[in-house]
């Protein structure tokens, strides 16, 4: 059965979207809001392991593939590790859909995920989205040191070698977010970009205004579109 975006955004109204590339901020600005404002937290990366329980290797086989070792994962080409993950995204988009409408029909949902500008506008409207989004080099150390990723550090870690695997490792999340670096700085969506001058306060804020959870206080915007002009921070 196909559903037209207008039915899938009708039944996703209650879904704000927190995304955009790794390292963004996406994890701690959604945790900060939640707990800011009594809201509901799916995180699309933590409820993998349930939907690959109810798929099918038939209609989600890159779900379902499964790797003997860490040397064997990492020890694909990157155009291999690229379309699996590729893949593996797409496939688990439609247990995330129907989870969020679900979720969504009595309460408001704060969803972590990893839309693609297309997809946004397939699932929801500008006012209900945010890209929180890094230049994508070298982010497999920033990945690695987050102490909810520490599955995945332990596991690049257990390779054979260590830095092939996170060299192999950070080509492959670079070639796959330039392009949607790009198409979410160049889109209409809001996007905020993480620097080292980004303070979790003040993204919190624009997002908080964004979505309307709380006034807007034009006087703080002035402040702060000073302050951006100033360091180029984000847009």
């Amino acid at each position: 059965m196909i559903f037209q975006d207008n039915v899938i955004k009708e039944y996703l109204k209650n879904v704000y979207f927190i995304t955009g590339t790794p390292c963004g901020g996406k994890t701690t600005i959604s945790r900060e809001l939640a707990k800011r404002h009594n809201l509901l937290v799916y995180d699309f990366d933590e409820e993998f392991a349930n939907h690959r329980k109810i798929s099918n290797s038939v209609f989600q086989p890159s779900m379902n593939k499964v790797f003997k070792d860490a040397d064997e994962f990492f020890g694909r080409t990157v155009e291999e590790y690229k379309e699996w993950l590729i893949n593996n995204t797409r496939e688990q988009l439609d247990f995330v859909v129907v989870d969020l409408i679900r979720l969504s029909q009595n309460k408001t949902v704060l969803c972590d995920c990893h839309l693609t500008v297309e997809e946004a506008e397939k699932y929801t409207e500008a006012s209900r989205i945010v890209f929180l989004i890094k230049e994508p080099s070298n982010l497999i150390e920033d990945y690695c040191n987050r102490p909810d990723h520490q599955g995945f550090s332990d596991f690049i870690n257990s390779a054979s070698d260590i830095e092939r695997a996170k060299a192999t490792c950070n080509t492959v999340l670079k070639t796959l977010n330039e392009k949607r670096y790009h198409d979410i700085k160049s889109s209409n969506y809001l996007w905020i970009e993480r620097t080292k001058h980004s303070k979790v306060d003040e993204t919190v804020r624009r997002v908080e205004q964004h979505f309307g959870l709380v006034h807007k206080d034009f006087s703080t915007d002035i402040l702060e579109i000073r302050k951006v002009d100033k360091d180029t921070d984000c847009t």
